[in-house]
C-alpha cells in the first residue's frame, strides 16, 4: 500500500520528477550518501551458514521522498543483487561503483513515503577499499593514544583509519563474524544511505545454527527456533547513524544487569573470556551514573552493554550504538569503556551533519574520558591536557584543523585532541556549572537529530551570554594550534 502524506504529495509527473543526487555532498567523503529522500528505518535479514562467507540477505528500507523522484540510489558495495521492488512493484536496478541505482515503476512524489525491498547476497570476503581513502593514510598516533597516560609523542606511523573497517570474521573461521563500518564501510553490510546526517531505526533478523548466538544493536525482540536453526530479531527504539550499526555471530554468553533508572544492561562475551571481562562489565552501571551526572542528562537509548567479539580481536573499540564493540581485559579498558559510552550521547544520539563535524563526537568522548581518568586518579587532568596539547601541535600542521582535514583518512585520528582542548578551555572560562548547562542544552536540543559546529557555537553563546564564536572556530578551523586553554574571559571575542 502506498501512503501519501503532506502538502507536496500531488502525483509526480515526468516533467517534475528527477533523479536523486548520488552524493549527499560531504566534503571529506564526497561519494557517500544520496539525495532525494530521507530514510526512516532499515530491516535487514541475514542467513548465516558456517561453511561459506556468503549469506542470503535482504533489506527493507522505509523512506520519504524529499523531491519528485524518477530515480534514486543507495550506497552498496561488495554484494550481488537478486531483485528490487518499490512499494511492492518490480523496479529496474543497476550497480555503478558503490551505488545501487533504482528506477521505480512510477515516479515518487515529494512527501510520499515508500518502501524499497532488496534481495541480495552479502559476501564477508568482499572488502573493497574506500574510494575516499584507497591507500590508508598514516597518523602519528590513533585516538587511543590520548587514553594512555605514559605515551609520549611518537613519530612511528600507524593507520589513522579504523583498522577493522568492514567485515571481521572470527579467528575460528566459519564460527562467526562482527562488523565495523566507521567511517564509510557500513554499506558493505546492506544497501543504505551511508551518511551520519540520515540516521534511521534499524532491525536485524539473523538466522544462525542453534549452537551460535547472534547479537545486534538495540533490544532482542524475540528468538524463533526451527530444527537446528535459530532466528534472532533485534531492533532499535531510536534512530542511529549507519556507521555505528553492529551485527555479530559467535559463541556468546549474555551478562544481564540493571543500570541507573532501571536501564536494561545486556553485554555479550565469548564464554572463554567471561572471567577476564566480568570485572569490567560490572563497572558499566557506575560508569553510566558518572556520565549522566557530568552531562546532566540520562543515557539516551533503551538499553546498553558491550560486545566482546569472539576470536583474536586485536583490541580496537567502536561506539556501535547501544552496544559498543571492544576487547576487554587490558589496563586501559575502563577508560575506553567510558569513551565509547560518551559516544552514545555525542556521535550517536547527536550525530554529525557532516564529517567535518567529527570533533563533536571524538572531542566529547575523549574529554569526558580524561576527566574520568583524573577523578579515578589514573592520570591528572593537567598531565592529560599537556600531552593532548603537544599532540595537536604535532598533528595539526600535517593533518589540518579538525573542521578542515586535508585527508579523510585522518577523521578518526586528528579530531579528538582539538575537541578536547576546546572543550576544556570553554569549561575553564565559563565554570563547571555553565559548561554543564551548555553541554546538556546542546545534547537535549539535538538528541535524535544531527548537529554542526555552528550549532554548538550557537548553544554556547546562548547559554553563557557571551560570544565564544572566535574562540571555538580557532580550535576547529584554525591552521595553527591556538594558545593553551586558560581561564581568561572570552567576552571580547567576536565571530
Amino acid at each position: 500500500m502506498v501512503t501519501v502524506t503532506g502538502a507536496g504529495s500531488a502525483a509526480a509527473t515526468e516533467d517534475t520528477a528527477k533523479p536523486g543526487a548520488r552524493s549527499i555532498g560531504d566534503r571529506l567523503f564526497s561519494y557517500v550518501g544520496n539525495g532525494g529522500y530521507h530514510v526512516r528505518s532499515y530491516d535487514v535479514a541475514y542467513d548465516y551458514r558456517p561453511d561459506t562467507t556468503k549469506m542470503a540477505s535482504s533489506v527493507r528500507v522505509d523512506a520519504v521522498a524529499t523531491q519528485d523522484l524518477s530515480e534514486f540510489s543507495l550506497d552498496a558495495a561488495g554484494m550481488t543483487f537478486t531483485s528490487v521492488t518499490v512499494d511492492g512493484k518490480a523496479a529496474a536496478f543497476r550497480s555503478k561503483g558503490e551505488k545501487l541505482i533504482i528506477t521505480p515503476a512510477h515516479a515518487l512524489p515529494n512527501g510520499q513515503t515508500f518502501r524499497v525491498e532488496v534481495a541480495y547476497t552479502a559476501d564477508r570476503s568482499a572488502q573493497p577499499p574506500s574510494p575516499a581513502t584507497p591507500s590508508p593514510a598514516t597518523s602519528d598516533r590513533t585516538r587511543s593514544t590520548l587514553l594512555s597516560p605514559a605515551t609520549p609523542p611518537s613519530s612511528e606511523p600507524q593507520p589513522s583509519h579504523h583498522p577493522l573497517s568492514g567485515w571481521w570474521d572470527s579467528s575460528d573461521k566459519g564460527k562467526g563474524f562482527a562488523v565495523l563500518g566507521q567511517p564509510d564501510r557500513a554499506h558493505l553490510f546492506f544497501p543504505m544511505n551511508d551518511h551520519p546526517s540520515d540516521k534511521a531505526r534499524v532491525t536485524f533478523r539473523i538466522t544462525v545454527p542453534k549452537n551460535l548466538t547472534a547479537v545486534a544493536n538495540g533490544t532482542l525482540r524475540r528468538t524463533t527456533t526451527k530444527g537446528d536453526r535459530t532466528t534472532y530479531v533485534y531492533g532499535t527504539r531510536d534512530p542511529i547513524p549507519t556507521e555505528v550499526v553492529q551485527v555479530a555471530v559467535g559463541h556468546y554468553k549474555k551478562i544481564s544487569a540493571t543500570g541507573p533508572g532501571g536501564l536494561p544492561l545486556r553485554s555479550y562475551v565469548p564464554a572463554e573470556k567471561i572471567d577476564k571481562a566480568r570485572p569490567y562489565v560490572d563497572q558499566i552501571g557506575k560508569q553510566i551514573a558518572w556520565v549522566q551526572k557530568k552531562i546532566g542528562s540520562a543515557y539516551p537509548y533503551e538499553t546498553y552493554g558491550v560486545l566482546v567479539p569472539e576470536g583474536d580481536y586485536p583490541g580496537a573499540a567502536l561506539e556501535t550504538a547501544t552496544r559498543p564493540t571492544m576487547a576487554l581485559g587490558g589496563p586501559n579498558d575502563a577508560p575506553t569503556m567510558v569513551h565509547e559510552l560518551v559516544h552514545q550521547y555525542f556521535g550517536n544520539a547527536v550525530s554529525l551533519k557532516s564529517w567535518d563535524d567529527m570533533w563533536i563526537s571524538e572531542g566529547h568522548a575523549s574529554y569526558y574520558t580524561l576527566r574520568y581518568m583524573d577523578e579515578t586518579k589514573d592520570t591528572p587532568l593537567k598531565e592529560s591536557m599537556d600531552r593532548t596539547y603537544e599532540f595537536d601541535q604535532e598533528k595539526r600542521p600535517v593533518a589540518g584543523p579538525p573542521g578542515r582535514l586535508k585527508d579523510p583518512g585522518e577523521v578518526l585520528g586528528a579530531t579528538n585532541a582539538p575537541g578536547v582542548l576546546m572543550l576544556h578551555g570553554l569549561d575553564l572560562q565559563v565554570g563547571d556549572a555553565t559548561f554543564q548547562k551548555i553541554e546538556k542544552t546542546f545534547f537535549e536540543r539535538f538528541r535524535n537529530k544531527t548537529a554542526s559546529t555552528q550549532d554548538y557555537i550557537n548553544v554556547a553563546n546562548e547559554v553563557s551570554g557571551r560570544d565564544f564564536s572566535a574562540y571555538i572556530k580557532s580550535w576547529i578551523y584554525g591552521a595553527k594550534t591556538p594558545p593553551y586553554p586558560a581561564s581568561t574571559p572570552a567576552s571580547t571575542q567576536t565571530g
